[in-house]
C-alpha cells in the first residue's frame, strides 16, 4: 500500500473503521448489521484498512483498530527515510560543487593572466562568456553600441544591466545619434537611464565594444555578423588603448535624458540632438553633411531643421544659428 492510496478511504471504509474502534470483537456479519451494509462491503473495507495499517488482526479473532498516528508512522516511515537519504545526497553534492569554487576562481584568474587575447566562437558561447563577465563584474561596464539595437538584443541586455546597477556597478553606454529617433534605442536608453546608468549618443562609433571593470574588453570577430564570436582582450597595452578610445568617444557624446523624446523640437530648450543639429547649421553644414556626421537619416535632419527654424522664428539657417547662439543653446 502506498501513500497515494490513502485517498481511497471512502465513507464506507471510514464507517467500518470507526465501528471497529467501538466493536473490535464483532465478526463481519454483525458489523454489517450495525452499519447497514452487506457483509461483502465490510470485508472489502477491512482489507483496505488493513493495507493502510489502520486495522491489525486480533489474536482472539477479528480486527483491532490502530490509531491514525501509529498507522501514519508505519506507512510513511519508508518515505521519510528515502527523503532523508536524498537530502543527504543533495547536501553532499552541493558541498562537493562548492569546494570547486576556490579552484574555479583561481583558474579563471590564471586564464586572465596567461591569455591576453582569447577567441570565443558562436553566439551561445558568446552569451555564456558575457553572462560570466557580468556576474563577476564589480566596478564598471562601458559599452559602445553602434547602429540600431534589435529587440532581441535589448531584451537580453536589459536584465543584465539592471542587475549590475542594483549591485552598484556603474554603467556607461554610448549609442549612435540615430538611436534617439528609434523606438528600440529610446526604450533601452530610458530603461537603464532611469535605473542609474549614464547614456549618451555620438555621431559615429568605431565598433561595438564592452569593457568590464577596465580589465577585459569584448570585441566582435566580425562587426557585421556579431553572432560569429568575440575576442576577449586582457593584454594591458591593448586594453589601455581600447579604454582611451572609449573615453574619447564618450567625451564627444551628448547625454540622452531619461525622458528623451523622439528628437522633436519643443517649446523649451532644445535637447541634445537638436542642439547638435543647431551647432552644425551654425557653421554652414548641409543637411547631407549633418546626417552623415550624426548617423541619422536625411529626412530626420530635414524635419529637425524645419522644426528648429520655426521654433526660433528664423527665415534662414544662418539666422537660426545666430539666434540659437544668442539664447546660449550652442554652448
Amino acid at each position: 500500500m502506498t501513500i497515494h492510496e490513502v485517498e481511497d478511504i471512502d465513507a464506507t471504509a471510514l464507517q467500518v473503521y470507526l465501528l471497529r474502534v467501538r466493536h473490535p470483537a464483532d465478526d463481519a456479519d454483525r458489523l454489517a448489521a450495525r452499519a447497514g451494509l452487506r457483509p461483502g462491503e465490510v470485508t472489502r473495507a477491512e482489507a483496505l484498512l488493513y493495507g493502510l495499517g489502520l486495522l491489525q488482526p486480533s489474536p482472539a479473532g477479528g480486527w483491532v483498530a490502530v490509531s491514525p498516528e501509529s498507522a501514519a508512522d508505519q506507512l510513511l516511515a519508508p518515505v521519510e527515510a528515502d527523503i532523508l537519504a536524498q537530502r543527504i545526497t543533495m547536501a553532499a553534492a552541493r558541498e562537493q560543487f562548492q569546494s570547486l569554487s576556490g579552484e574555479y576562481v583561481a583558474a579563471r584568474g590564471m586564464r586572465s593572466a596567461e591569455i591576453s587575447i582569447e577567441v570565443v566562437e558562436g553566439i551561445g558561447n558568446t552569451r555564456a562568456v558575457i553572462d560570466d563577465l557580468a556576474r563577476t563584474c564589480t566596478e564598471s561596464v562601458e559599452t559602445l553600441m553602434p547602429g540600431i539595437p534589435t529587440d532581441e538584443a535589448i531584451d537580453a541586455a536589459v536584465p543584465l544591466d539592471l542587475e549590475l546597477l542594483a549591485r552598484g556597478v556603474g554603467i556607461r553606454v554610448l549609442m549612435q545619434h540615430s538611436a534617439r529617433t528609434h523606438r528600440v534605442g529610446l526604450r533601452y536608453a530610458e530603461t537603464i537611464g532611469a535605473a542609474g546608468a549614464q547614456v549618451r549618443s555620438a555621431g559615429t562609433l568605431p565598433s561595438r565594444m564592452l569593457i568590464y571593470d577596465r580589465r577585459c574588453a569584448v570585441l566582435p570577430l566580425d562587426p557585421l555578423h556579431t553572432g560569429t564570436g568575440v575576442a576577449l582582450v586582457r593584454d594591458p597595452s591593448a586594453l589601455s588603448f581600447l579604454c582611451q578610445v572609449f573615453d574619447h568617444c564618450w567625451d564627444d557624446g551628448i547625454d540622452i535624458p531619461v525622458t528623451a523624446g523622439a528628437g522633436e523640437a519643443g517649446d523649451g530648450v532644445p535637447n541634445g540632438l537638436e542642439r547638435e543639429v543647431l551647432r552644425l547649421m551654425a557653421v554652414g553644414r548641409s543637411n547631407d553633411d549633418i546626417a552623415e556626421q550624426l548617423g541619422i537619416s536625411r529626412r530626420s535632419v530635414s524635419r529637425l531643421v524645419s522644426q528648429l527654424m520655426a521654433h526660433l522664428g528664423a527665415t534662414s539657417r544662418f539666422q537660426a544659428g545666430a539666434r540659437a547662439a544668442l539664447n546660449g543653446w550652442l554652448g
